[in-house]
């Protein structure tokens, strides 16, 4: 039974707070979105700089029958339009159009590695077989954003048929959850080969979702004027339907027993429900459970314990570069959203067990090894490299480009680096060499053109977002995930121990993104307006 006189509290304006307030404004409940930063959006954001702009993390959005649905489901109309992949090692660059494409990358890798053709050919046909499977997930817009009891043409026609596959799919995807690196391992004893597939991914992905990757360049979509643009048409939905956002208030304490949450400044906001939709360590070390049955208060310990154990994935370092060039140079080098790798020799163990040397061993270590480690690091690696005007040349002023180049890089080196107190030398480094990577290989001379630049680094993302070890993605993979990890499980993810609490985002359930993230708030917002927290 609806409940709209109820109000409710949700903190973090992400996509899944936006989602899960929208829902809940758009049924009239009394809703208040709280978010710490002065805009809205979390890692999904669109800055401008001297009329350049740039997405600050998600390049492009992965549809997964679900950001399109959902947009059209609160009736967004924003100008989608696909964008397109390229995939590049050394000289060679391959743009990825269909699924055909994937033998493009198939004659790449042979090229590359003549000596490890059958490696290949094996790898790239398991490849072959996660994409259908991965096109399954994807294969339908996902039920949760429809109304079947009126869209009985989906029901019978998409749905009903498409249950049987989706539900051998996921049995058999949920087998394959070995770390692609010991998947590739089986499948090629030679490294360079197994590293420049599994460098793109954050250490040890899952091998179901890091195989079927194939299929998701095909899925990623692009709104014009940028990435940021979706959440600040939610949040306009929701103002428009009653709701409240409330930025720059951050939430220090949690009190169940009284349905009260405090902020930094001491207001006190009373609430009937709240959705937490940001990073759980920092919900459960806010937590006061003064008052609450003694049955609950040691589940709300056991989930801090495991929580507060485990740590977010790798982290993300971004350089954001305004170039006085045109756009034709860089249209005919990729497409707008560019995957490249400058070597073929691969990472081997420098993200591994020579960084965790590095790491455990920092203060004995001299500031030239540190450095030395860091300018292989910076060769070797995979690059994910946004051009924002390539799909919408508003993006940046007319005979310039402006490029995001983003690289997978350690919390704790930064973080070692920072108590050292050379942070800011460090992140120019880091910086300088990923320009002299590029400009010595994809890029020719591109130092000599740059207008300015500025760096995030992990340590920004963890100020910014408040996400634990700067992650983007969630929880790590290197153990087993603390929260749901099976789509068969997604239903309860968002359930709390906590009395009137609900969880949404991407600490919610993993693997995570904007689609897991829109589907949580959802389901958050659908379990207090049908009643079932």
């Amino acid at each position: 039974m609806n409940e709209p006189d109820k109000k409710i509290i949700i903190v973090g304006a992400g996509i899944a707070g936006l989602t899960a307030a929208a829902y809940l404004s758009r049924a009239k409940y009394d809703v208040l979105l709280t978010e710490k930063n002065k805009e809205i959006g979390g890692l999904v954001n669109t800055i401008e700089r001297d009329g350049f702009f740039f997405d600050t993390a998600a390049r492009s959005i992965e549809n997964s029958g679900i950001v399109k649905p959902f947009l059209y489901d609160l009736g967004i109309n924003l100008e989608i339009m696909n964008s397109p992949i390229s995939v590049g090692i050394e000289s060679d660059v391959i743009n990825i159009h269909s699924e055909e494409s994937l033998g493009d990358y198939k004659n790449l890798l042979e090229k590359l590695y003549p000596e490890k053709i059958e490696d290949i050919q094996r790898i790239v046909s398991f490849m072959e077989k996660m994409m259908k499977d991965t096109a399954t997930l994807y294969g339908i817009d996902n039920p949760l954003l429809k109304d079947l009891k009126k869209d009985k043409k989906f029901l019978f026609k998409e749905l009903l048929p498409y249950l049987g596959k989706f539900l051998l799919t996921v049995r058999r995807m949920n087998r394959l959850n070995e770390p692609v690196e010991e998947f590739l391992e089986k499948m090629s004893s030679y490294r360079p080969l197994t590293d420049i597939i599994d460098q793109h991914f954050f250490k040890n992905t899952p091998t179901s979702f890091a195989m079927g990757y194939f299929y998701v360049y095909l899925d990623y979509i692009y709104p014009m004027g940028g990435t940021g643009q979706i959440p600040k048409a939610i949040g306009q939905k929701i103002i428009e339907w009653g709701g409240k956002i409330q930025t720059e208030t951050e939430i220090s304490k949690i009190i169940p027993s009284k349905n009260q949450v405090i902020d930094i400044n001491g207001n006190l906001y009373p609430y009937d429900y709240l959705i937490w939709c940001a990073d759980l360590k920092t919900l459960y070390k806010r937590l006061n459970t003064h008052n609450l049955d003694d049955k609950i208060s040691r589940k709300i310990k056991e989930q801090k314990e495991k929580f507060v154990s485990h740590r977010g994935a790798d982290s993300v370092f971004s350089l954001f570069l305004g170039v006085d060039e045109p756009l034709e140079k860089y249209e005919s080098i990729s497409h707008g959203h560019f995957f490249y790798t400058p070597s073929k020799k691969g990472l081997g163990e420098l993200n591994r067990s020579i960084l965790k040397s590095l790491i455990d061993n920092f203060e004995n270590t001299p500031k030239e090894e540190i450095l030395q480690w860091l300018d292989k690091f910076c060769k070797l690696n995979t690059y994910e490299i946004s051009i924002p005007a390539l799909r919408d040349s508003s993006l940046a002023p007319k005979g310039k480009t402006g490029l995001e180049i983003s690289v997978l890089f350690d919390f704790d080196l930064f973080k070692k680096v920072q108590e050292a107190s050379w942070y800011e030398e460090f992140k120019t480094e880091v910086e300088n060499r990923i320009l002299k990577t590029l400009s010595n290989s994809i890029y020719p001379d591109i130092e000599e053109k740059i207008l300015f630049r500025f760096s995030f680094t992990p340590l920004s993302i963890l100020n910014r977002v408040g996400s634990s070890e700067g992650a983007i993605v969630g929880w790590s993979y290197e153990k087993t995930p603390p929260v749901a990890n099976s789509l068969l499980k997604i239903y309860s993810s968002v359930k709390t121990p906590i009395p009137k609490v609900l969880q949404a985002g991407q600490w919610t359930y993993s693997p995570a993104g904007i689609p897991i993230a829109i589907l949580t708030g959802l389901l958050a917002a659908q379990k207090i307006i049908k009643n079932k927290i």
